[in-house]
């Protein structure tokens, strides 16, 4: 279920833990984030939100001062009750929807929990112990320029180790992470690897060749600065290893180490043998169906939605028996069809606003539904105010709703009738969510992967989806019928239409202007056998799509 919204009860609450106004509690949470534009949002010594990548809103609304926090995995409105300021955090005092005791929430700088100090040690620590094992590993090698500064202009973090092997005119780009690091950010060492390697080629000296590229993970488990572990020594190196057989090999020679930090030990990954890639799929369900056996809650949701509205209502099947209410790809409302309490008669369970502030919907709470349904609307259109917290949410559905419904006219070489929103993919335990699986005229699978923002690892992202597709695809056997079919069409998606054994297009759309300049250097690092391409749209999105421009694998310069 994507992230949610919710009601905020206009009763005027109970005085502040502190006695600070709520406007002055919204300005001092505010200027914190300012301040600190990757800090991170911590409950119980866990990060929920990364606000590199999550959106947030605090006002004042009722007399009380309202956080909202949201990204792509989860939704948290609170009330905040109450600040501390401490040496290196915010502490929040506040209290969620229906909670008869207030919970703390802290803010932190950056998702590293360690002290500035602390960290930064620890990273000239492991860029010394980096030095030392290279010159110790590769003798015949000179270690060069290794460091890690900062360098926004090229999209290095201070995290990750960077430098050079050279030998003769011979060079190598070289690339660590500390084992100490978070979870994320060793996941997306790739990313910043071929951006290192692009960068060593531009800026190397014209007699060196910088013929590959040597990238160096830890071994062995470990607690991350995030609070996150890896389960082994697989879980530290097996994200990086699935997407480097996916490279272009001719292009560069990828290597891949780990490193045990105690014994001062690397050794190498054979990352084209990573084993067997664990994807299933859940079994498709006809919508239609799910729709007409929730048609009676999901009428009574629609009469409380303003009529002049209702026509921009999009009714979603997450399951056979549930079904949601969309505005613009933001859910606002769910009907699930079950059994009563008490007796064998079916019914509908209606709910609306979601995760934390989802509430059953009753004679009760019907007026609180029909003036919040009222706010929605009032808030989510194309023209609304950028500044609304209703307008910002869930900007990637909102973006995937839109590409749906003009996909005829902008996407005109792909199935308009055969398009899946949100595909669960699961993969060694772990659960993704494909934005849009679709064919293209010739039934060869289309694997989309759309952006309202700037995201540095979004190639990467879109290949992990590609691989897993294509792994279901290859998983072919005998079908009713006496046809061969693949993992797909076996359990029910694309009925009627015969899916190629061809590999899965990639196919990537963001606006324009929030493709980040990154993006294109690392997709053109990808396996030929990978046909990519980046749709641009115009700023404009939410009134009218426009392809701006669009790039492909084959424009690669040869």
């Amino acid at each position: 279920m994507p992230a949610g919204w919710g009601p905020s009860p206009s009763r005027t609450p109970a005085a502040t833990a502190d006695q600070t106004s709520p406007e002055q509690l919204a300005k001092d949470v505010e200027a914190f984030l300012a301040e600190h534009p990757a800090a991170a949002v911590l409950e119980d010594g866990r990060v929920l939100f990364d606000m590199r990548t999550a959106r947030y809103s605090v006002t004042e609304s009722h007399g009380r001062c309202l956080l909202q926090l949201w990204n792509e995995e989860r939704n948290l409105v609170r009330t905040v009750l109450g600040v501390q300021v401490r040496a290196n955090s915010l502490r929040l005092m506040t209290r969620r929807l229906g909670a008869p005791k207030p919970e703390a929430l802290e803010l932190t700088p950056t998702n590293d929990r360690r002290t500035p100090s602390a960290r930064d040690a620890a990273r000239r620590n492991y860029l010394r112990l980096l030095e030392r094992v290279l010159s110790r590993s590769f003798p015949g090698s000179k270690v060069d320029g290794m460091r890690s500064a900062m360098d926004l202009e090229h999209s290095f973090g201070p995290a990750y180790a960077r430098g050079r092997l050279l030998k003769g005119t011979a060079a190598e780009a070289v690339i660590g992470i500390g084992a100490a690091e978070s979870g994320a950010a060793i996941d997306g060492i790739l990313t910043l690897g071929l951006l290192w390697l692009n960068y060593c080629r531009e800026h190397g000296e014209a007699r060196r060749h910088f013929g590959g590229l040597k990238v160096i993970v830890p071994a062995g488990s470990a607690v991350h600065s995030d609070g996150s572990s890896s389960p082994g020594w697989k879980g530290m190196w097996r994200t990086t290893a699935e997407r480097m057989a996916w490279l272009n090999h001719a292009a560069a020679e990828f290597q891949l180490f780990t490193l045990d930090e105690r014994s001062e030990e690397l050794a190498a990954v054979d990352f084209r043998d990573t084993g067997n890639i664990e994807s299933r799929l859940v079994h498709a369900f006809s919508a239609d169906a799910a729709i007409e056996r929730c048609r009676a809650g999901l009428d009574r949701v629609l009469a409380l939605v303003p009529a002049a509205a209702r026509e921009r209502v999009d009714l979603h099947a997450r399951t056979a028996t549930e079904v949601g209410l969309l505005l613009h790809g933001l859910e606002f409302a769910r009907v699930r069809h079950g059994v009563a309490a008490n007796s064998f008669a079916q019914a509908n369970e209606i709910t609306f606003g979601a995760g934390a502030n989802e509430t059953p919907l009753n004679e009760e709470t019907e007026p609180l539904c029909r003036e919040l349904l009222g706010r929605l609307v009032e808030s989510r259109h194309p023209d609304g105010v950028h500044a609304d917290a209703l307008f910002r949410l869930q900007p990637e559905r909102w973006l995937e709703s839109r590409v749906r419904a003009c996909m005829r006219d902008v996407l005109p070489g792909f199935r308009s009738d055969l398009v899946y929103s949100q595909v669960p993919a699961l993969s060694a335990g772990e659960r993704g969510m494909l934005d849009l699986l679709t064919l293209d005229r010739n039934g060869r699978l289309v694997v989309m992967e759309l952006k309202a923002d700037e995201d540095l690892h979004l190639p990467m992202q879109a290949l992990d989806y590609w691989i897993r597709v294509r792994a279901l695809n290859e998983d072919r056997a005998m079908g009713p019928g006496g046809r061969i079919k693949s993992a797909f069409e076996r359990v029910g998606y694309f009925a009627g239409a015969e899916v190629s054994p061809q590999p899965p297009r990639l196919l990537l759309v963001a606006p324009a202007l929030r493709i980040h300049p990154a993006n294109e250097p690392v997709l053109r690092f990808l396996s030929p056998r990978i046909e990519w391409e980046m749709v641009a749209v115009a700023e404009q999105w939410r009134r009218e799509v426009k392809v701006v421009f669009r790039k492909r694998s084959a424009d690669k310069a040869n």
